[in-house]
């Protein structure tokens, strides 16, 4: 019987290859019914076994588990897809353009891209500190989230509040194979996609 960390896991690489067939070439411009049909469509054909595995355990199989965040951001853009029309060309990835949350998302990639510039090279060894170890039950990582949480509902930034407290949540149950907090949090792509975001942000703003 499959395990449900691997239910979870092959999950989430059929989200990620469901949200990257939306940008496919002409794809924005569909009806909405068939947008619901491809992207869900994409999501079961990766679940599908193909010479062992299916599409979805290859791709965890090079990435490993997504974070939370990364499958909540993901799960927000195939949302717009489905339900919004979109112009050819706009990314189908959470706007920070023009939407009540664009603020709490902003305030979560700018924390994401700081957590990761300070995580990943002190774990690999720069730095007598190896912060990666805090994930392993430490109470003062737990509970500085959930004070970070707390103050971003107080601040009204829902979307920093909300995937604190899902990660924190899915770390205590066991939702992913692996026992450190910090993978509920941040992966490598999401550390990726946070600063590009970021300095694209940045960067529209100065050629304003």
């Amino acid at each position: 019987m499959i395990a449900f960390t691997d239910l979870t896991g092959l999950a989430g690489g059929a989200i990620v290859l469901a949200a990257a067939a939306t940008r496919l070439p002409g794809v924005a411009r569909i009806q909405k019914s068939r947008r619901i049909l491809l992207a869900g469509g994409v999501a079961v054909a990766a679940l599908i076994p193909f010479g062992g595995l299916p599409l979805a355990g290859y791709l965890r199989g090079a990435t490993g588990d997504l974070s939370i965040i990364s499958l909540l951001l993901l799960a927000l853009a195939l949302t717009r897809f489905m339900v919004a029309p979109m112009p050819e060309g706009e990314s189908s990835a959470p706007s920070f353009r023009n939407s009540e949350g664009g603020k709490g998302r902003q305030a979560l990639l700018l924390l994401v891209a700081l957590a990761a510039a300070w995580l990943y090279p002190m774990a690999l060894g720069i730095g007598l500190f190896d912060p990666y170890r805090l994930g392993y039950g430490s109470p003062w990582l737990v509970g500085g989230l959930l004070l970070l949480a707390l103050a971003a509902c107080f601040r009204g930034l829902f979307w920093v509040a909300l995937p604190i407290a899902l990660a924190v949540l899915a770390w205590a149950i066991g939702w992913h194979e692996s026992g450190n907090l910090w993978d509920y949090l941040l992966d490598p792509l999401l550390a990726i996609y946070a600063a590009v975001a970021l300095a694209r942000r940045g960067a529209r703003a100065l050629l304003k």
